[in-house]
């Protein structure tokens, strides 16, 4: 009973403090992000649990072996205190990100609905507040498929929940307004901007949401970085009761101004602040602002300050291994930190607006933004698409316009996508689907002009003439194209055949490349990298020659990288299941080397250093087989070094030099020495002129493959397929299995049962005998399967139209496995024992005597026989 008591009378404390607090201040903005209670599913359960926002109810789901993840309702709920003394403010709830519908109730009052997951949205809650006691909050969020909201299809996780901050602001009856579009009710604008001099001017909406009319003033002041005054002005208002009011101000010229730049982001510093007659701050605003203006060239690409700038940077999704969208802010912070360290000048938020806070990350930094709303892949035809369409650009533009490093506002993104694949609408649907896309997107466009003046308008469309036949390539004043070449159409060096017989077609139409890359698993590597095979080598291969292949083309405006980090996409069978691996970062923000391949190109702050070996491990030669290793810097010469012997002096040409290693057996050091700073690595290497047991416990083969392996799981590396020659090993017989005849993933969908796709997705097909000549001993043998005729799941991202060498149904294939003149396994049957894409291992254990080796014997019953690893460890 005293513990109750003092527990009643401390809250009884804190909230009459709070009370007084909100009286003195005034305004006040309290984050209540923690002690939510979630439920997934209707209300009515009883089932809740404690939560803390930032949340999603995705994390788990969108990962696991089960196909789709949950899209639906769940329910948050909350209990605030509100102060009687706090009863003559206005009351709002702020959501920064909620995906993707919500309604929110106070006490049971419907308050508001909200369409849209990416922007920020409030609500006016004031009337419906009881005072001296607590409120119940509730908020029904809802991540259903919904013809209406976009977006409707895309390559990544739709998570659902509150998976930004959310926040109480009370603010005096007369404020700056919080109710156009949950923008920060000013906006800024340059009437002037030049290296000799530049103009501000500022329209500030106040509301006067009180009943009596009132005399304020509006003070707005400038400085600059040192906080050193340029300006100072007040303005006289007389509020109306019950109306909203928009003043327009515009401040005196700046001479010779500080210009804004990625190699320079300086900042001013813009004060607003609204006062009663009395002179008592009611409420202020406080926004960086920089002098800077943009614009593109159809021949000559970007400018920034009338200088022309190649930009160069990332596309960013903002889910994070463990996560999803429910990221602790510091954590994506550290991606802007990430993107500057890299040399990154442009950041694309992929492909919907981001947290400001990353915003402001930029303006400081000095990082551009293509910023953009989620219409992907389709539209639908009905005026309730596109009045949420048009509210979302609205909230985007006016929540964002006022961020310097926003130079390029977006609103579609490959919106011809799934028409391109559409095999069953017929002809006049189809060219209705064509019209509705362009009629949105002119809406939109015209839109963002009268909106976001002073900005340049973007979209971006994939591989297909749909986007000039339409001609919706032509209405924005940057057009974006997302080009795979070498990784899902041609050959790498298309890239800058297609670019300029695009410009030599359409002269006035400006280009920047918005998308490219291939995945790139760490796993995998290889010394004959190739298209589709997920190693890091080709990730390599690729990055470096479409670098070339833009910056030598003076139209291009520049190009962003798909993506900054591997992100979560739920149906994807890529190496990693359920992740899309394109990034330059893994998914928990480690960088690949192909990271610091662009750091060597980009940034020139300080000498810098990469040898592009860090994940080597495992790696196995034969005879005397050397293997090129990268290295990456930019300074322009280095000493090359091995095991303390100089084997060349090398000119970095693009960033990198390639060197073939001669590697001894054991451990080598490499290091590298340039003419300010050294770098140094080592690096386990097994020579082998035969199989021998003697410097590794395991030997591991990925049959059908022609790249390494890491598997942890096994502690081993899995080393590439070969054919049979005498005192080696190899498969006497077999064809390499792939799905498609120009890819080498074997087939991309995700194993079932196993993390070890890379293994299991390549596979020999018709291999009847594979010979291992292994010392005599005892030994463990494992083999691993997987049935790859499975019905085809549609990924118009992996797949062309028409594959060519898939099944449509499971086909059964029967075949006996021996090891040597041992039968193991009678009958397999694969189609028939196990689930569909699941992986298998098989092990026994077998003794080689007389010099004999290891046979491994599939012998066909029905169908061609596969096998897609084998792993030995000798016992003895």
């Amino acid at each position: 009973m005293k513990i109750n008591r003092i527990f009643k009378v401390g809250m009884t404390a804190f909230m009459l403090f709070w009370g007084l607090v909100l009286f003195k201040i005034e305004a006040q903005t309290v984050t209540i992000n923690s002690g939510w209670q979630f439920i997934l599913g209707e209300k009515a359960s009883t089932d809740w649990e404690t939560v803390n926002i930032p949340h999603t109810w995705n994390k788990d789901d969108a990962f696991d072996d089960v196909k789709g993840y949950h899209r639906g309702v769940g329910w948050y709920r909350k209990q605030v205190f509100f102060s009687k003394k706090t009863e003559d403010l206005i009351h709002y709830l702020h959501f920064k990100g909620v995906n993707q519908e919500t309604d929110v109730y106070v006490n049971g009052n419907h308050v508001g609905n909200h369409k849209g997951g990416y922007t920020a949205f409030n609500f006016n809650i004031s009337k419906w507040i009881k005072y001296d006691t607590y409120n119940l909050i509730e908020v029904k969020v809802d991540n259903s498929h919904n013809p209406n909201v976009p977006p409707l299809d895309a390559d990544f996780t739709f998570y659902g929940g509150i998976y930004r901050d959310v926040q109480l602001i009370s603010k005096p009856q007369q404020h700056i307004s919080l109710s156009d579009h949950a923008s920060d009710g000013f906006y800024v604008d340059y009437y002037h901007v030049s290296e000799e001099k530049a103009g501000v001017s500022v329209k500030v909406l106040i509301d006067n949401l009180g009943s009596i009319n009132t005399s304020n003033i509006i003070k707005v002041s400038l400085s600059d970085a040192n906080n050193d005054a340029l300006f100072s002005k007040r303005i006289k208002l007389n509020l109306s009761a019950g109306v909203s009011e928009a003043i327009n101000i515009k401040l005196s010229e700046i001479y010779n101004p500080k210009l804004w730049s990625p190699e320079s982001p300086y900042l001013y510093k813009l004060q607003l602040q609204l006062i009663d007659d009395s002179e008592n701050i009611l409420d202020e605003r406080k926004q960086n602002i920089a002098f800077r203006w943009v614009h593109v060239d159809a021949d000559k690409g970007f400018f920034l300050n009338g200088k022309s700038l190649k930009l160069i940077g990332v596309n960013r999704h903002q889910d994070y291994q463990g996560y999803g969208n429910a990221v602790p802010l510091e954590l994506q912070k550290k991606d802007i930190q990430l993107i500057k360290e890299m040399g990154a000048n442009v950041l694309r938020n992929a492909h919907y607006p981001q947290s400001r806070e990353l915003y402001d990350m930029c303006d400081k930094l000095g990082i551009l933004i293509w910023t953009e709303i989620p219409i992907v892949n389709k539209v639908t035809d009905t005026k309730a698409f596109f009045d949420v369409c048009i509210n979302m650009q609205k909230e985007h533009i006016k929540q964002y316009y006022n961020h310097p490093s926003v130079v390029m506002f977006g609103y579609m993104n490959e919106i011809y996508l799934r028409l391109a694949f559409d095999n069953k609408s017929i002809e006049i649907e189809k060219e209705n689907q064509k019209k509705a896309a362009f009629a949105l997107a002119k809406q939109l466009e015209q839109l963002t002009r009268e909106l976001a003046p002073n900005h340049i308008t973007v979209m971006a469309g994939h591989l297909n003439e749909l986007y000039n036949e339409t001609g919706i390539a032509d209405l924005p004043m940057l057009f974006g194209w997302n080009l795979y070449f070498g990784w899902y159409d041609k050959d790498i060096s298309d890239l800058g055949i297609f670019l300029d017989e695009q410009h030599k077609r359409y002269p006035n139409r400006s280009l920047l490349l918005s998308e490219y890359g291939p995945g790139a698993d760490v796993r995998i590597f290889t010394k004959t990298p190739k298209k589709f095979d997920f190693s890091i080598e080709y990730q390599s291969k690729l990055h470096q020659s479409y670098y070339e292949q833009i910056t030598q083309r003076s139209y291009m405006s520049g190009m962003t990288a798909w993506n900054f980090a591997d992100f979560g996409s739920e149906f994807r069978g890529d190496a990693i299941p359920h992740v899309n691996q394109k990034g330059l970062v893994r998914y928990n923000r480690e960088p690949k080397d192909i990271y610091f391949w662009y750091k060597s190109v980009l940034n020139k702050q300080e000498p810098f250093i990469h040898i592009a070996a860090n994940y080597l491990k495992g790696l196995v030669l034969f005879n005397d087989d050397t293997y090129p290793v990268q290295v990456y810097s930019n300074q322009n010469n280095g000493d090359i070094l091995l095991n303390g012997q100089k084997l060349q002096n090398v000119r970095f040409k693009n960033g990198v030099a390639t060197i073939d290693m001669p590697f001894k057996n054991g451990i080598n050091t490499i290091k590298v020495i340039s003419e300010t700073i050294s770098e140094e690595k080592t690096i386990q290497v097994s020579k082998m002129g035969a199989v021998n047991f003697e410097t590794y416990a395991l030997l591991g083969i990925n049959l059908g493959s022609h790249f390494y392996f890491i598997d942890k799981e096994h502690q081993t590396t899995f080393i590439p397929d070969r054919s049979y020659e005498k005192g080696t090993f190899g498969y006497v017989n077999g064809n390499i299995f792939n799905v498609s005849s120009d890819k080498h993933q074997g087939m991309p969908y995700s194993i079932k049962n196993t993390h070890l796709e890379p293994l299991f997705q390549t596979m020999l097909e018709g291999c009847t005998e594979y010979k291992l000549d292994i010392p005599n001993g005892m030994y463990k043998v494992i083999l691993f399967f997987v049935e790859p005729k499975i019905k085809p799941t549609e990924n118009i991202y992996n797949l062309n139209a028409n594959e060519e060498s898939i099944g449509v149904k499971k086909e059964q294939r029967i075949f006996d496995i021996y090891l040597n003149d041992t039968c193991i396994e009678s009958q397999f049957n694969m189609a028939e024992k196990y689930p569909e894409k699941y992986g298998i291992e098989k092990s026994a254990k077998t003794k080689i005597k007389n010099n004999e080796g290891l046979t491994i014997s599939l012998k066909p019953i029905q169908g061609k026989p596969v096998i897609s690893g084998v792993l030995i460890e000798k016992l003895n």
